[in-house]
């Protein structure tokens, strides 16, 4: 136990816990040794040709619109908080002006960086 542990007032490691830990750690090492130029590269031919194998399933995208679809098929809507940026966007960008686009790009960014990650 290092001396920052003791002041920390951390607990020592238990053996159980040790040899679970250099069980990993050996795991994660053998598992190191396979990934290999060779191992990549046969990888990557193997992904080429399951592509290929598959590419009578593919759909061609130039002819296809791309948008999210729920379970039954219904379009996605935006969420509120991309339509509140959206609407906010917008409005700023009818009151675009030279001299205050810095302060609207701070504001704009300030509102972006609140976003939660579940919306």
């Amino acid at each position: 136990m290092s001396v920052s542990d003791k002041k920390k007032g951390i607990a020592e490691e238990s053996e159980k816990t040790r040899r679970a830990r250099e069980k990993l750690k050996r795991q994660l090492e053998a598992l190191d040794k396979k990934v290999t130029p060779q191992a990549l590269e046969r990888k990557a031919i193997e992904i080429q040709r399951w592509i290929s194998r598959h590419a009578s399933s593919r759909v061609a995208l130039k002819n296809k619109s791309i948008s999210l679809f729920d379970e039954n098929q219904n379009a996605a809507g935006l969420s509120m908080r991309v339509s509140q940026l959206a609407d906010q966007l917008k409005t700023e960008v009818q009151t675009t002006s030279e001299s205050g686009d810095q302060m609207r790009l701070s504001k704009l960014k300030g509102l972006i960086s609140k976003e939660p990650s579940g919306s």
